[in-house]
């Protein structure tokens, strides 16, 4: 476990026979990567949305999570922190990653389990500071917050071995890939809406290859911040 933290606020809502059941669901769609089924076996999904949508918490399907935002259904989640995971034949295992869009924190979290250093950019300003909020009570001390428009990344703080986009772009950012480290790999939904890709793109010096993944459908990545 890379982060720090009990995991103990709401577990009397939903049983862990219910991440169980989550879990097992994950593994018959294509999550088979051991870290990653702990890590949301782990983490109380129902403390990532509004009280309206606790009971729903745990079923395949994405949950709104305000603002015009949604938050990915499970196996999104999984099949996306599986692509990150990846190890790199040039640095080996990712230890810093960018993720763009923060929301509610969910995928925030898993990413956090799993990578040594999380840095996590959010355009909307009530939505970052909400997560922020939520994982510091979840424990969570791996975690960077930035208020900033995703298209253009968090230039300060890379290169990353790893960039993970919440949203769907039209086109992949320039500079996300240019924030790669040799090595990087970025997982990016790619398309218009109903006719989304998700793809993952590897950078080895100053080539990139990219490799079509799943069909997904996700809110658009937009610029600006908000």
């Amino acid at each position: 476990m890379v982060g720090s933290h009990p995991h103990s606020r709401g577990l009397g809502l939903a049983s862990p026979a219910s991440r169980a059941k989550m879990v097992e669901e994950l593994r018959r769609n294509g999550v088979s990567d051991e870290r990653v089924l702990a890590a949301m076996l782990k983490i109380p999904r129902h403390d990532f949305v509004e009280e309206a949508w606790k009971g729903e918490a745990y079923r395949n399907r994405p949950l709104p999570i305000g603002q015009a935002q949604t938050l990915s259904q499970p196996v999104v989640v999984g099949l996306m922190s599986q692509a990150l995971l990846v190890p790199s034949s040039e640095t080996g295992a990712r230890r810093r990653v960018l993720e763009i869009g923060t929301g509610s924190g969910y995928q925030t979290a898993v990413l956090a389990e799993l990578i040594e250093r999380v840095y996590s950019v959010e355009r909307l300003k009530g939505l970052s500071e909400s997560a922020r909020k939520r994982l510091a009570g979840l424990g969570y001390r791996n975690i960077h917050f930035g208020y900033a428009d995703g298209t253009l990344g968090w230039d300060a703080h890379g290169p990353y071995d790893g960039i993970i986009v919440t949203a769907a772009a039209a086109e992949v950012p320039r500079a996300l890939l240019e924030q790669l480290a040799p090595g990087g790999r970025l997982v990016i939904p790619v398309g218009p809406p109903n006719n989304q890709m998700l793809r993952a793109i590897d950078r080895s010096g100053a080539r990139y290859q990219a490799t079509d993944l799943a069909t997904v459908s996700f809110v658009p990545l937009l610029e600006g911040r908000a």
